[in-house]
């Protein structure tokens, strides 16, 4: 789950990380009220959206008077913004962060996320903030520094002065540092997190350190220890359909193949979209119905996957050593009137029950919509046709 710059910059503040004043408002007449408690004469007018650049997309706007507030606010406010991170649909801005004005002398990035190679915790540094840390990736990767932590150590004094280094802080700045980590470090832990990200992390010209920019995705699976977090969720910012999946515990993300994909197992899942892509096809979706499922939920996964403009045809790869085999043709029965308007239904199934499976595949059922039906089950290979031209492959 991801959540606002704002939203995580109050989390890390609780943590004691360094953060510039701000609030979130969700109109223009909130934005210059804010503005106006906030004081000064420079202040930060930023769209808040689950995604990045949007600075390069015009969603961030410095305002050097307190009059202009208004003018920037609802030029930005209501507008979809385009970023490398949204796709060409983009995203529209429903609420702004209204922030106090940074003295910046230099920026630097950092970031803390979950390596599934060391199965560790580590830290990612660079003197190159402020701009996409896979640019600095690829063209001056001696600028990025990975520190992996021991869980059993935790962060040590060692991690640090090597990040300082890569980081270039020297001072005050450096002594400052710690504290800073470490507040990052505990957030990280306590709250479940898979990534904090600042960019940039800030010195400011008194020397100070702060977190100019943040960003936190947090593990789903962790959620339901922390319901202050899932109290940061929006919707709005999340694709309708997997907002839906979720509510019926289905593992959905959508993506821009024409292939819809029902199986039940990530592992299985994977392997079932590596053979549309090695077939000359493109998934149009992740779906893992889970070895729990009922008819109501894989009723609710078709739902889903036709609810989806793009997709011409549907591969379910079932493997029923954890669910009855009936499942899928109840749900298919349901689900007959919609089904029709796809090109192709493939199913391989193997399971146990299957052969009560058969008693669910009348021929009304058959004459209902037009696909091509591929049915796994315990080697056996038979044929069903009728005058739709509907046939049943059993493999």
């Amino acid at each position: 789950m991801n959540i606002h710059e704002h939203q995580a910059k109050a989390l890390l503040a609780e943590y004691g990380v360094p953060v510039p004043r701000g609030k979130a408002v969700f109109s223009v007449d909130d934005a210059v009220a804010a503005a106006r408690e906030l004081g000064g004469t420079v202040c930060v007018v930023k769209a808040q959206i689950h995604a990045g650049g949007r600075g390069k997309a015009g969603g961030v706007k410095v305002v050097q008077s307190q009059d202009q507030v208004a003018e920037v606010a609802a030029s930005i406010l209501g507008k979809t913004l385009v970023t490398h991170q949204t796709g060409p649909e983009g995203r529209e801005v429903r609420r702004l962060y209204i922030e106090d004005g940074c003295d910046i002398a230099d920026e630097l990035y950092l970031s803390m996320l979950v390596d599934r190679v060391s199965s560790r915790v580590t830290i990612i540094a660079s003197s190159e903030g402020g701009m996409d840390i896979e640019e600095v990736a690829a063209s001056q990767p001696d600028k990025i520094l990975s520190v992996a932590i021991d869980p059993a150590t935790g962060l040590q004094p060692h991690h640090i002065r090597r990040l300082a280094g890569v980081l270039g802080l020297s001072g005050a700045s450096a002594k400052q540092l710690p504290k800073f980590l470490h507040g990052i470090y505990t957030a990280f832990h306590q709250l479940d997190a898979s990534l904090i990200e600042i960019n940039p992390m800030v010195v400011t010209g008194a020397g100070d350190l702060v977190a100019l920019d943040a960003k936190m995705s947090f593990d789903d699976n962790a959620l339901y220890r922390h319901p202050k977090v899932m109290e940061l969720r929006d919707l709005s910012e999340e694709d309708p359909a997997e907002v839906r999946a979720s509510e019926f515990d289905l593992n959905y993300i959508k993506l821009d193949g024409e292939i819809g994909c029902m199986v039940n197992g990530a592992g299985l899942a994977m392997a079932t979209m590596d053979i549309i892509e090695l077939n000359g096809a493109s998934p149009a979706n992740f779906l893992d119905v889970g070895g729990g499922a009922t008819t109501e939920r894989v009723t609710e996964a078709f739902k889903i996957i036709l609810s989806d403009e793009n997709v011409k045809g549907i591969l379910v790869n079932i493997f029923g050593g954890i669910m009855p085999a009936t499942l899928l043709p109840k749900a298919l029965f349901r689900r007959r009137g919609h089904l029709a308007s796809t090109n192709h239904l493939w199913c391989a199934l193997r399971a146990r029950m299957s052969m009560r499976a058969n008693t669910y595949w009348p021929n009304p059922v058959w004459r209902s919509f037009r696909p091509t039906i591929l049915l796994m089950q315990r080697r056996k290979l038979s044929r069903r046709s009728n005058s739709g031209g509907i046939r049943c492959q059993f493999l």
